[in-house]
C-alpha cells in the first residue's frame, strides 16, 4: 500500500558539501526540498532521507549525503538506518491491529495473558498505560548484564518482578528502553509469534514497508553507521541530564543501567538482529513515512483495515504532564504515539515536536521522525545518520516539518501546532 508518486513530481539532483541529493520533489514543495538540502550546509547533516506523502500521493522522496563517512559510500534509495525510538510507533500499531482484531483488551490487566506480571503492585495494569507511558517502570533498579537489550527473556522476567516507581496509571515517564519488552511481550503473548516476526508478518510485509525489528542478516550491508552526538563544552545544563548525575534517579538508571547497547552495539550486526522493540528498529524515510500512510484514513489503512474510531483514538492524549518523570519536561502521548508538544516558551528553553493539532508519531534519539496528520492527509518519515542535540526534535527535523506545513497551506505554529 506505498503512496503513489504525484504525476507532476519532477526529479531533483543537487550538489551538497558531502556529495549529491537525488529524488523528487512536487510543485509547491521547493521549500521543503531547500530545507532539506540547507541542514547538509548549515546543520551538519551527513547522510539522510525524507519522503512525505499527501492524501496517498508522494509529493517529496529525497536522498542525499553519504551513507558512511569512513567508506565515503553514498545514502541510496535503499540505505537503512537505526531510527530509534520511532520504532515505539511500529510496536504501538502491532498491539493495535491485534485490539482491531479482538485478540488484545488494551484496557483489561495485563495479567490476563501475562500472569508473572502482577507481581509488586501490578495486578491492575492495563496494556494501555505501557503504551502511553504511565506503568510505572521506566527503568530497572537492579544492575543489569551488558548484554540486557539483547537478551529478551531476561528483561521481560525483571520487568515482570519489578515494582513500580509510582502506581500504575497515576503518573507519566518515558519508558525510553523498557516500553519495547513490556508491550511487546504481550504482543508475543497475544499473537504467539514474536514482535519483530508479527510486525513483518501482519504490518510491514502486507504495507510493502523496508522496516524492521530485528534486521535479518542478509539486510546488513544496507545499514548506515550512527553518529553519535557528542555536545559541546558549553551546551547549556538539561534538567534531564542533570537528574541523571544523581544515582538512583530514574533518568540516572535509564541512562547508565541498560547495558552497552547504546555505547556500543547500536552499530554491530547483533543489535541489529536484536528485537529492540523501544528503540532498534531499522528503516528509512520511505518506511516511516510508508507506516504513518496506513494511519492517516480508514481507506489509507488497507490491509490494516482500521476503523475511523481507532485511528481517531491515536490523536487522543491519554496522558500528558507538565513534568514527565523520567525526562523533566512536558510531554503528551496518546496510545503509543507522541503528541504535538511546544516547550519553546518553557523556562530556559526546552525541546519540542510542533505538529498538527491531531497528528500523532514519534521522534527517535538524534532526531528522526515519523507522523501522520489526518486532517491535512499527511505523512511524513524523515531519517538520519547523525544525531543531533536534545530528547525531541532538534532544527534539522522542526525545520522540515515546517516547511512541509507552510507547503500545504498551513500559515502559523505560534499557538504550539501548525494551523
Amino acid at each position: 500500500m506505498a503512496a503513489v508518486l504525484r504525476k507532476d513530481a519532477l526529479p531533483v539532483r543537487q550538489d551538497i558539501p558531502n556529495g549529491v541529493v537525488k529524488g523528487v520533489c512536487a510543485p509547491g514543495f521547493q521549500d521543503v526540498q531547500a530545507a532539506f538540502v540547507q541542514n547538509f550546509h548549515e546543520e551538519g547533516e551527513v547522510g539522510a532521507s525524507l519522503s512525505i506523502s499527501v492524501e496517498g500521493e508522494t509529493v517529496v522522496d529525497l536522498v542525499g549525503g553519504l551513507a558512511d563517512p569512513e567508506t565515503g559510500s553514498p545514502w541510496t534509495d535503499d540505505t537503512l538506518v537505526v531510527v530509534f525510538s520511532c520504532t515505539k510507533a511500529a510496536t504501538a500499531l502491532a498491539a493495535h491491529v491485534l485490539a482491531d482484531r479482538g485478540l488484545l483488551d488494551l484496557d483489561a490487566p495485563v495479567v490476563d495473558i501475562w500472569p508473572e506480571f502482577a507481581s509488586a503492585g501490578k495486578a491492575a495494569a492495563t496494556t494501555r498505560m505501557m503504551l502511553d507511558h504511565t506503568i510505572g517502570l521506566p527503568a530497572l533498579r537492579e544492575r543489569l548484564k551488558s548484554d540486557c537489550l539483547l537478551d529478551w527473556a531476561y528483561m521481560t522476567d525483571r520487568l515482570a518482578a519489578e515494582a513500580p516507581f509510582w502506581e500504575p496509571g497515576t503518573r507519566s515517564g518515558y519508558h525510553a528502553l523498557t516500553y519495547g519488552y513490556l508491550v511487546g511481550e504481550v504482543v508475543r503473548r497475544a499473537s504467539g509469534r514474536s514482535l519483530g516476526t508479527f510486525f513483518n508478518e501482519e504490518i510491514a510485509k502486507p504495507l510493502g514497508l523496508d522496516f524492521w525489528i530485528g534486521l535479518p542478516e542478509a539486510e546488513e550491508p544496507r545499514v548506515a553507521p550512527i553518529i553519535p552526538h557528542r555536545p559541546a563544552p558549553d551546551a547549556p545544563p538539561n534538567p534531564f541530564i542533570e537528574a541523571a548525575k544523581t544515582r538512583g534517579t530514574i533518568a540516572n538508571l535509564f541512562l547508565f543501567n541498560h547495558g552497552n547497547w547504546m555505547a556500543s552495539g547500536v552499530n554491530t550486526r547483533a543489535g541489529h538482529a536484536a528485537e529492540i522493540g523501544a528503540a532498534g528498529g531499522v528503516t528509512n524515510a520511505r518506511g516511516l513515512a510508508g507506516l504513518f500512510a496506513s494511519m492517516v484514513s480508514p481507506t489509507a489503512s488497507g490491509p490494516l483495515g482500521f476503523s475511523a474510531d481507532r485511528l481517531a483514538g491515536f490523536s487522543q492524549a491519554s496522558s500528558a504532564t507538565h513534568l514527565d518523570a523520567t525526562l523533566l519536561a512536558p510531554m503528551r502521548f496518546g496510545p503509543g504515539f507522541m503528541l504535538s508538544m511546544d516547550n519553546r516558551r518553557r523556562a530556559g528553553g526546552g525541546d519540542s515536536v510542533i505538529l498538527g493539532p491531531r497528528a500523532f508519531g514519534h521522534v527517535g534519539a538524534g532526531g528522526s521522525l515519523g507522523f501522520a496528520d489526518p486532517d491535512a492527509g499527511l505523512a511524513f518519515g524523515y531519517s538520519m545518520n547523525r544525531q543531533g542535540s536534545g530528547v525531541l526534535l532538534n532544527r534539522r527535523g522542526q525545520g522540515l516539518v515546517d516547511a512541509t506545513y507552510r507547503a500545504i497551506g498551513q500559515r502559523s505554529n505560534a499557538s504550539g501546532s501548525w494551523i
